[in-house]
């Protein structure tokens, strides 16, 4: 076995068992669309990301071969299809089996999901106009682990393509089991790409006291960017015109 092998190993242990012990202690309906917080976020997500997707990407969504690592119960999976992606572009990869099942479950069939680690994606090389991940790389705290992983995003990223970034840049003193990125950290597991990142997302323990008081409240303090919590980015490979 490879020595770079033994800590990615280790740490994907490590990711397995934070998660199976995250399911018992998320408080039902955090996640839930009628979460007013929780609404606030994704509706603001959905405003950016679509923006930047108009600005960078030289393909409409229907065009677009999509790839998240991480991708869960695929909640981004069904976005990008709302959206206007085709399902059978797209591609899931998680690690954890039960988080697929119910992806498979809330997906249409058309999607295809993968069980297996994003730090070695079994797939030919540029085979995504689009690879996503979001609140991946915060969960991983291993660094060979990390730049593993942007390395393969890189390799399955066709040389016109983009990587959508979306995670915390803040460590959460509540949470040891994630580690905020920065950009200069982006820049570092990418260090022949383009990086281009802005902060979006109101501090989610904030949001959730504010808004079921005051929407409005909430859109203002968000705008000012100040109380904000994670990077949205867009990466590119050298020459990417955009």
């Amino acid at each position: 076995m490879k020595s770079l092998e033994i800590p990615i190993i280790h740490e994907e242990t490590r990711l397995k068992s934070v998660y199976e012990r995250r399911k018992a202690e998320i408080p039902k309906g955090r996640y839930s669309y009628s979460n007013a917080a929780n609404l606030l976020g994704i509706q603001e997500r959905e405003r950016r990301v679509l923006a930047l997707l108009a600005k960078h990407s030289k393909l409409s969504l229907n065009e677009m071969k999509i790839l998240e690592i991480g991708c869960g119960t695929g909640f981004w999976l069904r976005e990008f299809i709302k959206w206007g992606a085709r399902p059978e572009n797209i591609v899931g990869l998680d690690l954890m089996p039960d988080r697929l099942e119910e992806c498979r479950r809330l997906c249409p069939a058309e999607v295809t999901l993968k069980c297996g680690s994003a730090s070695s994606i079994e797939m030919r090389d540029a085979s995504f106009d689009l690879v996503l991940q979001s609140t991946v790389f915060s969960s991983v705290l291993d660094r060979a682990t990390k730049h593993q992983i942007a390395g393969e995003m890189v390799r399955m990223l066709r040389s016109d393509g983009i990587i959508l970034w979306y995670d915390f840049f803040m460590n959460n003193p509540n949470n040891p089991d994630v580690r905020g990125i920065r950009r200069r950290e982006i820049t570092e597991l990418f260090p022949e790409c383009k990086v281009s990142s802005a902060r979006i997302t109101l501090a989610p323990p904030l949001a959730r006291f504010l808004a079921p008081l005051s929407r409005v409240l909430c859109e203002a303090l968000a705008g000012l960017r100040i109380f904000d919590t994670h990077l949205l980015a867009v990466i590119s490979k050298p020459g990417h015109d955009s």
